[in-house]
């Protein structure tokens, strides 16, 4: 599979041209934070979760997990310990649950070849074992708001574990978050509904079939494409948008949704609800959260998009890290490490907590609570890649 087939397959959106401008009005950029890579030479490298006191969860484009280890040593370089692998040809999501588990989560693909479906690894599995199938999930759970004649697409792309033992999944194609309990139990959380945007400058007048397509400045409606979910420090659940054809720069949303919901619509008509709530708008491509002390960080995949992305435009690939913080009634967005990521893929937040059941086995260096968030960010998520570190 190409990778503009994997952004198509992604997006569930049409391969179309167009030379698009970074959308950065309401943005506050930050000049002194650095991308300091930790570990290099990472084939696409995307999920990562960082467990405390310098171990790291990593995922590869051929479905390898790994362990970073930090080494405690001054300038020791760090170990990478590869723990397993899962089926698929996209670096798939992962999280750490309770009592040393770990989830993997796969994309689309074929049926019957291991995509779409969550896995469960811990110390002792000769190979991850499959808990739950999205796509048969979503064949009986139709998206109502399905743009593109494919009501029960499937593409599971983010990944969140909670407390109880349950995970969430926000599923880009199903336009929809799923919670799923380690017995394969589920229920659906919240489906998003799409937004009407304005069609951006530099489309071609036909689509690859020869069909019209609408003009620059037209009003039509676009999928919300759901691709990450994280856990605030405040409970609630996040969820991020990369937004669809004609994936518009600045319409990418950020929801805050109640815990233990079920059935909650997020509507960009309607974006105070009880069980959801419009967190930010104003961002372009999200692809992954992750939960800070204050805020919510977002990873763009591309700040021009990623339609302008799949089809070369000029710096295209440059993605960013945004700091998402709200004050009263308004949404507060950083760019940290300005220009400097390249197609990245995903982010988790660095901290004191302590997982026991991995520090027996491996000693991390130890970093604990610092004045602000570590951040730790994968990508480029196609070829050679590194996991880094911000802040």
């Amino acid at each position: 599979m190409s990778n503009l087939r994997k952004i198509s397959v992604l997006a569930g959106a049409l391969l179309l041209a167009a030379p698009f401008t970074p959308a950065s009005a309401g943005h506050h950029h930050g000049d002194d934070d650095t991308l300091d890579p930790l570990v290099e030479g990472l084939d696409g490298p995307r999920g990562v979760d960082h467990l405390g006191h310098g171990l790291t969860l990593v995922t590869e484009t051929d479905g390898t997990f790994s362990l970073v280890v930090e080494r405690r040593r001054k300038h020791a370089e760090p170990h990478v310990v590869e723990l397993g692998s899962v089926p698929g040809e996209f670096a798939p999501a992962i999280a750490a649950g309770r009592h040393g588990k770990v989830y993997i989560l796969t994309g689309a693909g074929a049926p019957g070849t291991g995509a779409a479906t969550l896995y469960v690894w811990r110390w002792g599995y000769d190979e991850p074992r499959p808990v739950f199938d999205v796509a048969a999930y979503q064949a009986d759970d139709l998206d109502p708001d399905d743009l593109e004649d494919a009501p029960d697409e499937s593409n599971p792309y983010g990944l969140a574990a909670l407390k109880d033992g349950s995970v969430l999944i926000a599923d880009a194609a199903g336009n929809d978050l799923i919670r799923v309990w380690p017995r394969g139990y589920a229920v659906t959380v919240a489906r998003f509904k799409p937004r009407v945007v304005e069609v951006p400058d530099g489309l071609p007048a036909t689509d690859p079939d020869g069909n019209p397509l609408p003009p620059a400045g037209a009003e039509i409606p676009s999928e919300s494409v759901p691709t990450s979910v994280t856990v605030g420090r405040d409970g609630y659940w996040y969820v991020g948008e990369l937004r669809g054809f004609p994936a518009t720069p600045g319409t990418s949303e950020i929801w805050r949704i109640k815990p233990g919901s079920v059935d909650a619509t997020c509507d960009p008509e309607r974006p105070w609800n009880r069980k959801c709530s419009l967190y930010a708008d104003g961002l372009t491509s999200v692809v992954d959260l992750a939960a800070g002390d204050r805020g919510i960080y977002a990873v763009s995949l591309s700040k021009q998009g990623w339609l302008a992305w799949e089809l070369g435009a000029e710096d295209s690939e440059i993605g960013g890290l945004f700091k998402v913080t709200r004050h009263r009634h308004h949404a507060h967005i950083r760019e940290l490490a300005e220009d400097q990521l390249v197609l990245p893929g995903g982010v988790d937040v660095g901290s004191g907590h302590r997982n026991r059941g991995w520090d027996r086995r491996y000693h991390g260096h130890g970093h604990g609570h610092r004045h602000g968030d570590r951040l730790y960010v994968t990508g480029p998520v196609f070829g050679p890649g590194a996991l880094s570190t911000v802040g």
